[in-house]
């Protein structure tokens, strides 16, 4: 399975500041939206996620509300939740942070998708931070 923008996996994901530290290993497993999947180097395929965090967002992050009835599909906990637009990880698929997601019987990262309308909105964010250069991409281990 090769993921797809709109998926939403389960992946251990270092934030910017805790890269900033150095630190390499993300301290949570937690879901993540797939942004962008470009394939690109002998079949492998380059996946951007943003983080879903139940984390109000800080001072200076832009983030999209995470709908209850989106949480119920995804099979997600009924507390609210958060997709951070001000910040990305960036990763070969399928690398070595990917989890099973939490209650998957057949180990798959996969928690489901989110629908197009809210992808939509992120990605429109997303396209703005880009062009203000105001986002930041933490490259991964591959």
């Amino acid at each position: 399975m090769t993921p797809k923008p709109t998926d939403v996996l389960s992946y251990a994901y270092l934030w910017h500041r805790e890269a900033q530290k150095g630190m390499v290993e993300g301290l949570k497993d937690r879901p993540v939206v797939v942004v962008v999947a470009h394939r690109i180097i002998n079949g492998r395929t380059q996946i951007l996620v943003a983080p879903i965090t139940h984390a109000k967002p800080e001072a200076g992050d832009q983030a999209i509300a995470l709908p209850q009835s989106v949480k119920r599909n995804l099979d997600l906990d009924s507390e609210q939740s958060f997709i951070i637009l001000t910040e990305l990880n960036q990763f070969m698929w399928p690398g070595p942070d990917v989890r099973p997601a939490r209650g998957s019987d057949d180990g798959s990262p996969l928690y489901g998708a989110i629908p197009e309308w809210l992808f939509e909105r992120i990605r429109t964010a997303l396209a703005t931070r880009l062009k203000q250069q105001r986002l930041d991409v933490t490259r991964r281990s591959s």
